[in-house]
């Protein structure tokens, strides 16, 4: 019985050491490898295109020669320049002859009436002896000598009275308390006429040239001044308030509203002036004067030259029509942001 058991023994022994064997033989486990990540995809190549066949080169032909214009011909790129100045030229043609078509007229009913025996051409000689003895004096100097004089008193007095009379009507006009204290003295001196006044500056002044600029000065500062006031007074409220709220100064209000809206009004007032001085400056030359245009026209008149006369009353004329047009080009030039109407 021992036997057995010790036989069943020893086989369990021998098999538990073979069984610790072969766990001591096998081997570890091995990690699991890492998997590679795939190589990327060349892109499919593209596949070429067949090349395009060349063309044939064309061959050049010879530029065809273009006919010379004949002499007579006009040139077609220079056709439209011919008459579009024509018609500039007829425009401006008759636009000129319209204007002028009334002095025109004037000037041949001067010659014709004096040589049909309308009226006395002793006292009214023909336009063309009056333009003959506006040469003849043109011609020895005295026309000139005289012109000279008279400008010289004229733009002198109109130069002062422009001076004075715009910024004296800018400040009457916006400062009431100056508006209220000098408008009676301004209602009493502009209802005096200047030729009411000139035997006052002659005794006060003597018979020189300052009488005779004074006089100038004072004729020409109330159409200046009195039309310059009522420009202040009427600029546009609106435009006024406008400035004030964007908190202008006096000054720029001045600059920016207040000037620009009265340079129309102050120049008809410079224009008026401009007028005013010649024709009173004519009346004091005549008296003890001995120089200038009234002058001339005065002493022809008592020497009884009648073309000489009125050849001075015609060279008062144009230089008034000259000075004033020199005006409005003036007032153009300044009124630039006006919208023609």
């Amino acid at each position: 019985m021992s036997t057995a058991a010790d036989t069943k023994t020893t086989a369990a022994e021998a098999e538990a050491v073979r069984a610790d064997g072969a766990r001591t033989a096998a081997p570890a486990p091995e990690p699991a490898p890492v998997r590679e990540a795939a190589p990327e995809r060349d892109p499919a190549p593209v596949e070429e295109t067949a090349p395009v066949e060349e063309t044939a080169p064309v061959e050049e032909t010879a530029p065809v020669p273009e006919p010379a214009p004949s002499a007579g011909a006009p040139d077609p790129a220079r056709a439209p320049a011919g008459p579009a100045a024509l018609r500039a030229l007829a425009r401006w043609l008759r636009a000129a002859a319209l204007r002028s078509a009334a002095i025109l007229a004037l000037l041949a009913v001067w010659e014709a009436a004096p040589r049909l025996g309308l009226v006395d051409s002793t006292f009214l000689p023909p336009v063309s002896e009056v333009a003959a003895a506006w040469w003849e004096l043109a011609g020895n100097g005295q026309l000139a000598e005289h012109t000279r004089a008279s400008l010289v008193r004229s733009f002198g007095g109109f130069g002062i009275a422009v001076v004075v009379a715009v910024p004296l009507g800018l400040l009457i006009g916006w400062y009431r308390p100056v508006a209220v204290l000098l408008g009676p003295l301004l209602e009493v001196f502009r209802n005096t006429a200047a030729l009411a006044l000139l035997p006052v500056f002659v005794l006060l002044l003597g018979i020189g040239e300052t009488s005779k600029v004074s006089i100038v000065v004072y004729a020409c500062v109330w159409p200046i001044l009195l039309n310059t006031i009522s420009a202040v007074g009427n600029a546009d409220p609106t435009l006024v308030r406008l400035a004030r709220s964007m908190d202008l100064s006096t000054p720029r209000l001045f600059q920016k509203v207040i000037l620009p809206a009265s340079v129309p009004a102050i120049f008809t007032g410079i224009r008026l002036a401009g007028a005013v001085s010649i024709l009173v400056l004519v009346a004091a030359e005549m008296i003890g004067a001995k120089a200038g245009l009234g002058y001339l026209i005065n002493a022809s008149q008592f020497n009884f030259a009648i073309p000489e006369m009125y050849a001075g009353i015609v060279t008062i004329s144009a230089i008034g029509v000259a000075f004033n047009q020199l005006l409005v080009s003036v007032e153009r030039r300044l009124s630039l942001w006006r919208v023609p109407a």
